[in-house]
């Protein structure tokens, strides 16, 4: 949420919904995530979940297909931390028998380039962002 500089503190975060819902409530019981940590210090996190299409996210495609959502941490960026958080991800979504994986990227976010490299393509657009999709079969 703010790969561009500080536009959203957690409070904002917490308090919309079409946001918090990707971290509040995990309704499928089929989400998961995983964490890269040194020591106490968590420097990114990503983790799937399944949305329902009466309450979808900004890269829905369908309610069968998780969306991304991955944040490397100011200070940990550029390192390879999220590309290989990335890469386990995309593993045990395999190992689990996912079909595929979406996500929402901003107009002018870098992560972009990490999500192609790991084979995401566009399959539509939401207001300033691109809905992308990686088959996993």
């Amino acid at each position: 949420m703010n790969w561009s500089g500080p536009r959203f503190t957690f409070d904002d975060v917490d308090a919309a919904h079409e946001i918090s819902h990707y971290f509040s409530t995990f309704p499928s019981g089929r989400d998961f995530g995983l964490v890269h940590h040194n020591g106490d210090i968590v420097n990114a996190v990503a983790w799937l979940v399944f949305l329902p299409a009466e309450d979808p996210g900004y890269g829905f495609v369908d309610p069968e297909t998780p969306e991304l959502s991955l944040t490397t941490f100011a200070g940990s960026r550029g390192q390879g931390i999220g590309s290989a958080l990335l890469q386990q991800l995309i593993a045990e979504a395999r190992r689990r028998r996912i079909s595929g994986i979406s996500l929402s990227v901003e107009d002018g976010n870098a992560a972009r380039r990490l999500y192609e490299r790991a084979g995401f393509h566009v399959v539509g657009r939401n207001g300033g962002s691109e809905t992308m999709y990686l088959s996993l079969t």
